[in-house]
């Protein structure tokens, strides 16, 4: 059963997991900062009050959570673990040496850092997405969480970097023992296809906040 209790102990638990008050939670979906406040949960009469289902909506979206991640908080009450902080830079910045290894794996001291779920990765990382070419899938200031352990097969989506240091987000269409085929998610941009030698690495892109 919905009850009033538990659908605000399950948004104060999207805000603990993500590092914030409900405040904090309410300001970064764009609401007003006190919309979550304990004291607007109640009126003066005692009458409960409900969150509406656009600030919900708002706030899933806003922190990158998912719906069942929210419903799994209505559904027994207990709380959410707590968010890591992964590594956060552009594709542009991806480019410039210092922030790879030869393997892909991040390293080096210039990233941001976010707070996200946990992940069986350690050395995952996220990008921000920049430009039109990854639209309709995409958008420009998304943001891509990568996976450099995971495995990486025909039809993933994926990060690939050039030796040139050329960082791309492309599908992953055919992969040869002399060959990479990479296709782009926007038909006004060509796809890509390179010889071995010249990708320094590619990852599979495994989760993303739109």
């Amino acid at each position: 059963m919905l009850t009033h209790r538990a659908i605000w102990a399950a948004i104060d638990g999207l805000a603990e997991r993500y590092g914030l008050t409900a405040s904090g939670l309410a300001r970064k979906a764009g609401l007003d900062p006190t919309t979550f406040n304990r004291s607007k949960r109640v009126s003066r009469d005692g009458k409960q009050r409900w969150p509406s289902t656009e600030s919900i909506s708002k706030v899933i979206e806003a922190t990158g959570a998912s719906v069942p991640e929210f419903m799994s908080l209505l559904s027994d009450g207990s709380p959410m673990p707590s968010a890591h902080r992964i590594p956060l830079i552009g594709m542009a910045q991806a480019g410039n040496a210092g922030y790879f290894d030869d393997a892909g794996f991040p390293i080096g001291e210039g990233w941001e850092k976010v707070p996200f779920p946990q992940i069986d990765d350690p050395q995952a990382y996220a990008l921000e997405i920049t430009g039109d070419s990854m639209l309709p899938v995409y958008r420009d200031g998304d943001i891509v969480i990568v996976s450099p352990a995971a495995n990486v097969r025909r039809g993933d989506r994926v990060i690939a970097k050039t030796v040139q240091g050329e960082v791309m987000c492309k599908i992953l269409a055919r992969r040869t023992l002399t060959r990479i085929e990479l296709s782009s998610f926007n038909p006004a941009y060509p796809d890509r296809s390179f010889d071995v030698p010249d990708i320094a690495w590619i990852a599979r892109i495994v989760w993303a906040a739109q």
